[in-house]
């Protein structure tokens, strides 16, 4: 098997389809059932699951954004930036997700190229912002918890600035694919929408727009979060080493220990396998490649819509408390002494 751009669809799609046939529409994402390329309990199964990616996501993300209107000592610098991170999820799994649980239903891009565009560009948005979020976190608790800069006062102006800066970013990988650096085209079993970096298109310049997005909008922000959060290690760690006695400060190492490791695994869960396979596509033209496992690198980023606000607001104690409130459920901190008692370490502190 091996790509085929027919003429009348070369702007719109690529797809692996029989040597021997010479109908090519009939084979087009846009129009027919992609059945060559899986079972129908595949799609079906791939449906449901971007169906719960799209009921959890939305109302974790929903929740999160309503509690801190709601919660006025929610509004502080750290939780600005989670909301950033909530709106971007929200983004994604109320668009993304619910256009994939549709077309895996009818297992083609039921929407048309109009249709993928917009969810290209969408989950491109979201996952971008929702990636730089992740950075900028770590950029917030490096330079209030390790202090680099002195005196320096992290304040909510910093935040908001900076969360405006994720959107640029954003835009900045997102947009390109819109005016003809890259482009948006079904990807894997063709019912979701991505950048290509299938072909080598010259006309589009896929390759180089593989390598920026690898490069600055992957390499970047990892290596920003391993920086950050192995400051913040190393911090923790000294400072236990001074305090061998105390309980309290064993268990604080301890815990950011494993908030550390938990912050950087979800982060290479997320992103590592959509970029790694799009470089391994990009190094290795010509490879044959089950588009069925191609499928996977997207599933995991847009899961992230679930993963990430447990990873980064669940174990957030003030939001979960407040969070326990808004469902009324008992059980959770008490919000006074909440409110007295937090630091600015605790804010991300694991329970």
């Amino acid at each position: 098997m091996r790509g085929i751009h027919p003429p009348e669809f070369q702007e719109d799609f690529w797809i692996p389809i029989p040597l021997n046939t010479n109908n090519i529409t009939a084979f087009s994402p846009y129009l027919v059932p992609q059945d060559h390329l899986g079972s129908l309990g595949l799609f079906y199964a791939m449906s449901a699951f971007m169906f719960v990616l799209f009921v959890a996501g939305t109302a974790i993300n929903v929740l999160t954004i309503a509690c801190t209107i709601q919660y006025k000592k929610l509004r502080s610098h750290l939780n600005y930036i989670l909301v950033n991170l909530a709106v971007a999820n929200l983004l994604v799994s109320f668009v993304g997700s619910s256009t994939c649980f549709y077309c895996f239903a009818f297992r083609y891009m039921a929407l048309g190229p109009l249709g993928c565009k917009i969810e290209g560009f969408t989950a491109t948005l979201g996952g971008m912002v929702s990636l730089w979020s992740l950075a900028v976190i770590a950029v917030e608790r490096w330079l209030v918890v390790c202090k680099p800069l002195g005196n320096f006062s992290f304040q909510s102006n910093h935040a908001l600035a900076l969360c405006a800066l994720t959107w640029v970013f954003a835009l900045g990988a997102a947009v390109p694919p819109l005016v003809g650096w890259s482009r948006y085209i079904p990807e894997g079993m063709q019912c979701s929408c991505g950048p290509d970096w299938y072909t080598t298109n010259n006309k589009f310049n896929n390759e180089s727009f593989v390598m920026f997005l690898f490069c600055f909008c992957f390499s970047v922000p990892f290596s920003v979060i391993v920086f950050c959060y192995s400051q913040l290690l190393f911090m923790v760690k000294s400072v236990a080493k001074t305090q061998t006695e105390s309980v309290s400060t064993q268990k604080a190492e301890r815990e950011v220990t494993r908030m550390v490791v938990i912050m950087v695994l979800g982060f290479l869960v997320c992103y590592l396998p959509y970029a790694s396979f799009a470089l391994w596509v990009v190094n290795n033209r010509g490879q044959r490649f089950d588009l069925r496992l191609a499928t996977v690198p997207s599933c995991l980023s847009k899961a992230s819509t679930v993963y990430n606000p447990v990873i980064y607001i669940l174990l957030n104690k003030q939001f979960r408390s407040c969070m326990m409130k808004m469902l009324g459920i008992s059980g959770g901190d008490d919000e006074e002494s909440s409110a007295q008692s937090t630091t600015e370490v605790s804010k991300v502190e694991p329970a």
